[in-house]
């Protein structure tokens, strides 16, 4: 193991190199953020050489090869591996995103991997996201309603009212857009930011949900909901695919219909 330089002034202090086994001849390097909040030093980048020919493809399968072959102190989140759990979301190749999603051959040059940007650090690539879950509860992701529960025991919803969910429902929290976002860096304890809101929009649109004025009178605030500038970056780091800023956009037609 060899150290290697940092540009100057660099926070991040220069790691240890862990070759390629000899021999290896398609090798790429990974670039890992490492951090213990508890030991006192300062973050560091670890550089770890990997075997192309005995790993699998995505950033993932060379997270889970360097903890298990090489260094088993490397920390970071991982259930599903199929980008439904959102539980491996990190900043790869300087873009939030799932590492279980992302193609190792879709990064040209070295892999810079860190934990997700304005959060803080539990360890290594852990952020800490007590905060935005708190937010999320605030909201109340849930359906509430005050009728008594029809007698087969469903809410029944026209194909129209169901599609108005689509691009709604399939957020899995990953906190990708969340820690994407300038608005939420700037104001993260007031703003919602933009997963939160995507949740209560999911809400304030379902048909079903019976407290829709009482989801927009807890939104219409200048901090909760306004603080949104339509910067986009929300959108393009999804991903799922799904548009954070056009659900925000829902809930302000909303209030709007709601004055008129």
């Amino acid at each position: 193991m060899v150290e290697f330089a940092l540009p100057p002034n660099s926070r991040v202090q220069p790691g240890k190199v862990f070759k390629a086994p000899a021999g290896a001849t398609r090798v790429k390097r990974f670039k890992i953020y490492r951090y213990d909040p508890d030991s006192g030093a300062n973050p560091r980048l670890d550089t770890f050489e990997i075997d192309l020919d005995a790993c699998g493809p995505m950033v993932l399968d060379a997270l889970l090869k360097i903890k298990n072959e090489i260094d088993s102190t490397l920390t970071f989140r991982r259930s599903c591996r199929e980008g439904i759990c959102g539980s491996c979301a990190m900043n790869i190749d300087g873009a939030n995103t799932l590492s279980c999603l992302k193609p190792i051959e879709d990064i040209k040059g070295d892999a810079a991997i860190y934990p997700l940007p304005h959060m803080p650090v539990v360890k290594d690539l852990v952020p800490d996201l007590s905060v935005p879950y708190a937010q999320l509860a605030s909201v109340k992701p849930w359906m509430q309603t005050q009728t008594p529960t029809p007698p087969d025991g469903e809410r029944l919803q026209s194909p129209d009212e169901r599609e108005k969910l689509d691009g709604l429902w399939e957020c899995i929290l990953c906190f990708c857009c969340q820690t994407s976002c300038p608005s939420y860096w700037w104001n993260g304890e007031r703003y919602l930011g933009p997963a939160v809101l995507l949740q209560a929009a999911r809400w304030i649109l379902d048909s079903r949900d019976e407290f829709t004025g009482e989801r927009l009178d807890a939104l219409e605030d200048p901090f909760k909901l306004y603080r949104c500038h339509t910067i986009m970056n929300c959108t393009k780091t999804c991903p799922k695919g799904l548009n954070p800023a056009k659900a925000i956009g829902a809930i302000k037609e909303k209030l709007i219909e709601r004055m008129a």
